[in-house]
């Protein structure tokens, strides 16, 4: 049931105006690095000019502290895994951030859906577990903040809403996402939702709620003095002011002697350190230090939602000179000879069709759109695994034999496949937005890849022009 916007904001007092330079002042003065724990590639969209890691050893960590940065992103994609595996990956972040920080102090943040879809509250779980075990840190609390503004996503009164694009508020549960197979729930309370999904171990009634009363008072860091033994705390955000007013109480709890971990959706990170948001990147600075590749960009295709194959035939539509270059799924699954998709030989015309195309123009490599089901979850899965593969390896291959201009990578398990096995990319930079606040360009460091742009583009955001926006930027600053 949808509700207006305007009438929930009226029992509240209205933001204050915080300017991003007051939060960064805050970060520089604790010395605090922020690791954000990405379960899914998307993550990076609301932030610009921050190392990004696909691999988590020590030396990779050294690397990206030695960045300077405020905040380091890691690919952990733990949105695509098991439980047990999850919770695996993310000790194995945490403990070899603690390893290489040498002294420098973390924070951490498990940066997930914005529609509440993901492993919770396994991943904080795990993530203040292991700072007990390996560094004797206990987390007073971990403070929930899905919103999302830049697409649609606000909390006000601790229930957490979608925009209807009329000024109306739909309850996040009454939203397809809510019917998520692997991660779905009933209550748009987030409170609520975190006694759902926590099986009761964490009643609604014990849950804190920083509403925007609280927020646009200055109050967080007084109502957060109480909270202790990994409590949870859901937080109101409306406005980019809001996540400021957020972070500035949050730094003074953290100063005060409070152990905080998050739970928070995409802009979380940019308000948390007190970036500005930042304009969506020109071709000039997409290509920033690097000469052009010549010949044209590769375009990658392996989402199946709506949006994205409305997405696809508007590219098509708007560029008709790019080459269109099929993966067929059912050929793949046919003449794979493992669930691991090692049997690739059929994909040979596929390469060769990509290069060759590369040498005239840009290109688009897509898997075939009508969607191959099956009967069990474990098949379906090991389908997806598959095709993942196949495009992973025609990736790869390409770029063996010619180096694209840029690469696009469309929907959110294969942008994180492309980045990390197609390209190799381990290091890269986070330069900002293609779009605002929701598509990001990746500046790969090192690998193969140095030197390509890389835009990782989810699935499900934009309107039906949003691919060939993004194209024809990157396709306007010639070698």
């Amino acid at each position: 049931m949808s509700v207006l916007e305007s009438e929930l904001l009226a029992s509240y007092p209205p933001q204050v105006e915080i300017p991003a330079s007051e939060v960064a002042a805050a970060v520089a003065a604790s010395g605090r690095t922020l690791v954000v724990l990405d379960d899914d590639p998307t993550g990076t969209q609301s932030v610009a000019d921050l190392p990004v890691l696909t691999r988590w050893a020590s030396e990779d960590f050294e690397w990206a502290f030695a960045q300077r940065a405020p905040a380091v992103y890691v690919l952990t994609n733990t949105r695509s895994l098991d439980p047990e595996q999850a919770e695996r990956r993310n000790r194995e972040v945490v403990r070899n951030a603690l390893a290489a920080a040498d002294g420098v102090p973390l924070g951490f943040v498990s940066r997930s859906d914005s529609t509440l879809r993901g492993h919770f509250p396994l991943e904080p779980e795990v993530i203040a577990d292991e700072l007990a075990q390996a560094a004797g840190v206990r987390t007073d609390a971990v403070v929930i903040v899905p919103a999302f503004p830049d697409a649609g996503r606000v909390t006000i009164g601790g229930t957490h809403y979608m925009r209807d694009g009329t000024g109306g508020l739909t309850p996040v549960a009454e939203t397809e996402f809510a019917q998520d197979a692997t991660f779905g729930y009933t209550k748009s309370r987030l409170a609520e939702y975190v006694e759902e999904k926590s099986g009761g171990r964490y009643p609604a009634r014990d849950v804190l709620v920083l509403d925007l009363a609280v927020i646009r008072s200055g109050a967080v860091a007084d109502v957060l003095a109480g909270a202790t033994g990994g409590r949870p705390v859901v937080a109101d955000i409306v406005t980019e002011n809001d996540l400021r007013a957020l972070a500035i109480g949050l730094a003074e709890a953290e100063r005060r002697g409070k152990t905080l971990l998050y739970r928070v959706g995409p802009p979380f990170v940019r308000g948390r350190i007190g970036q500005e948001v930042r304009a969506p990147l020109t071709a000039e600075e997409a290509f920033a230090g690097h000469a052009p590749e010549a010949g044209g960009g590769l375009v990658v295709i392996g989402s199946h939602v709506g949006l994205t194959t409305r997405q696809f035939d508007v590219l098509l539509d708007g560029h008709p000179s790019a080459r269109v270059v099929e993966l067929r799924v059912d050929e793949l699954l046919g003449a794979t000879t493992s669930s691991a998709g090692t049997g690739f030989a059929s994909l040979e015309p596929v390469v060769a069709d990509v290069v060759a195309g590369l040498a005239e123009g840009d290109v688009v490599l897509h898997t075939s759109r009508t969607l191959v089901r099956a009967d069990s979850a474990a098949e379906s899965l090991r389908i997806a695994r598959t095709v993942s593969a196949g495009l992973v390896h025609a990736v790869r291959e390409t770029l063996a034999q010619r180096r694209p201009r840029f690469v696009v990578a469309k929907g959110g398990i294969t942008s994180s496949d492309v980045a990390s096995e197609g390209l190799e990319i381990r290091h890269a930079i986070v330069r900002g937005p293609m779009l605002p606040g929701i598509v990001s360009l990746w500046e790969p460091v090192g690998g193969p890849a140095t030197g390509i742009p890389y835009v990782v583009f989810p699935g499900n955001v934009g309107d039906d022009r949003s691919l060939l926006d993004v194209v024809r930027v990157l396709a306007t600053v010639r070698s």
